[in-house]
């Protein structure tokens, strides 16, 4: 591991509480500025908090990465990009344990007031609202632990690798390539892409015009997977030549139909995810696993210097064009 690296994974691998945050985003101060970048602080809603390097309203590419922590969870976010069904099957099938136990704890509950009721120790009217206020602080209970519940201890591929992946890029950017190039590191993807709401909001130019490579849980398989929104068909061409990938170790992909990926480009009119994942031959398709565990601990750094290679490339071909 190189240092910033190895400072990520010693001291900010958990990025969730107000204090974390701040410790990370401290740190991330000192290292753009240090290397001759400037780094402004941008709120949003419910307190998120972006950081900013350079100037995404004059760039050519906005490269991103989200840097909030995920709650721990007994069981891993299952992605299928190119198989949505799959998908949303999974889903499904996390749901329905989680709300066969708040019904029937729900049902306790409600078993539980009744007993109190017939004898004499609640009234009625008390009764009902004990039961009122018990099924609503169940429910904020049960699904506030699934949002935010204790930090995942574990963040390799989600989303400590694509925080790398930007400081690696800015390390090695050339200072003459800078002006063409901005960073985002995004707050509070994990509780609904509220940080690129808020900014996608604030920034019109970076959300309607601006193409934004947003890279989420990169380190884990050799399938690089490139999800370009419909707007941005016409920079593929220019994303091909950027992202391709020499030898056997790596393949890569870019596709704007019938492939989807739930991360913070889907609020800009030119955004494309970037993800690396791994082929199943069991349901004959990609997927991407461990993410929200204990078991998130793969980080394969050849994967993130691939991808800095491609994202320099792609910086490179913009100032090449404007010094035409």
């Amino acid at each position: 591991m190189n240092g910033f690296t190895r400072e990520i994974f010693e001291s900010h691998q958990v990025r969730k509480t107000k204090k974390q945050k701040t410790a990370f985003l401290g740190y991330l101060r000192s290292f753009a500025e240090e290397r001759g970048y400037s780094l402004k602080i941008e709120k949003g809603s419910f307190g998120a908090r972006n950081a900013v390097v350079g100037d995404p309203d004059r760039a050519r590419v906005v490269y991103t990465a989200h840097y909030d922590t995920c709650p721990v969870l007994p069981f891993p976010n299952f992605i299928t990009p190119k198989c949505f069904g799959l998908y949303l099957l999974y889903q499904i099938a996390i749901i329905l344990p989680i709300l066969a136990i708040f019904f029937g704890v729900s049902f306790l509950l409600g078993v539980g007031v009744g007993l109190l009721v017939e004898r004499g120790l609640v009234g009625e009217q008390s009764a009902d609202l004990l039961a009122y206020l018990g099924f609503w602080v169940l429910y904020f209970g049960v699904f506030g632990l699934l949002l935010a519940g204790p930090a995942n201890k574990r963040t390799a591929n989600d989303n400590t690798s694509g925080v790398i992946t930007l400081l690696s890029i800015m390390d090695r950017l050339p200072e003459e390539e800078r002006a063409h190039v901005a960073f985002i590191f995004f707050d509070l993807e994990e509780a609904g892409m509220i940080g690129s709401s808020s900014y996608a909001k604030a920034h019109p130019t970076v959300r309607e015009k601006t193409l934004l490579v947003n890279f989420d849980c990169v380190s884990d398989g050799k399938k690089i997977l490139l999800v370009a929104k419909k707007e941005a068909e016409s920079e593929i061409g220019r994303l091909s030549e950027a992202f391709y990938a020499k030898g056997e170790l790596f393949s890569v992909e870019i596709a704007s139909k019938g492939v989807f990926y739930p991360s913070d480009q889907s609020r800009f009119k030119h955004g494309v995810g970037v993800a690396s994942l791994k082929y199943s031959k069991l349901l004959k398709t990609d997927y991407m696993d461990r993410i929200h565990t204990p078991r998130d601990v793969i980080f394969e750094e050849e994967n993130v210097d691939f991808l800095t290679d491609c994202a320099l490339r792609l910086s490179k071909s913009y100032a090449q064009e404007d010094e035409v």
